[in-house]
């Protein structure tokens, strides 16, 4: 993981390129936050709320990452303040969606947006297609089936470059939010924990929720070792 000095110097860094890069017209900033402004009540319900959209956009900006992966498009609101950072980092996102109307819906306003370049959208299953991407990634935001959040960090784990991280939405620790915000301490199938927990089995994370006003919950796993 980035040693906060270091972090602190990246950052700043990162953000000097991307107003330079802003300022030669290529992605302006202004482009993308009118259009995140024009689609708020499109992106409500299916999509995170506005401080979960910028907190995955600080995390991929402040980190550096390049090879990020979301399962569950949904409509795009998620997928765009990714891609933001990802087009200031100089990286990619792949994002996966089941329901062929929402994965249109998105693609739209990526185009609209002037983000479509920096994202690989494919409609498909992500039980299946998730597996079988070969990665490695250095990102990866689940914010699907809730039930399946175990099977999807598995699948993922040893794709995932060290340094990198495992974010996914709607969860909480029930025993400190009361179980709101997603699943609590069951999630479904046959595991008898929530995903909390099962995420801080792995040695090789460190996970925590992060405390952010106006969240539903989002969850971080920073690998650690392999």
């Amino acid at each position: 993981m980035i040693k906060p000095a270091l972090l602190t110097i990246l950052s700043f860094l990162l953000l000097a390129s991307g107003l330079s890069m802003n300022r030669s017209g290529d992605q302006p900033d202004a482009r993308i936050r009118q259009v995140l402004a024009n689609h708020r009540t499109s992106w409500e319900g299916m999509n995170v709320p506005e401080a979960d959209g910028k907190a995955l956009y600080d995390i991929v900006l402040q980190q550096g990452y390049k090879s990020a992966l979301e399962i569950g498009t949904s409509t795009g609101y998620s997928g765009a303040w990714m891609a933001w950072a990802l087009s200031i980092t100089g990286g990619k996102l792949i994002t996966v969606e089941i329901d062929r109307g929402r994965h249109e819906e998105a693609l739209a306003y990526f185009r609209e947006a002037g983000l479509a370049k920096y994202i690989d959208a494919r409609l498909a299953d992500a039980h299946e297609i998730v597996p079988a991407l070969p990665g490695p990634f250095d990102f990866v935001f689940c914010d699907a089936d809730k039930d399946w959040y175990g099977s999807y960090l598995k699948a993922v784990l040893p794709k995932i470059s060290v340094g990198g991280c495992f974010a996914a939405h709607n969860v909480s620790d029930s025993l400190r939010c009361g179980g709101r915000g997603g699943f609590g301490r069951r999630y479904g199938g046959d595991m008898t924990r929530g995903f909390f927990e099962y995420a801080k089995i792995f040695p090789n994370l460190d996970t925590s929720i992060l405390n952010i006003p106006g969240s539903n919950g989002l969850s971080v796993s920073y690998k650690k070792s392999k």
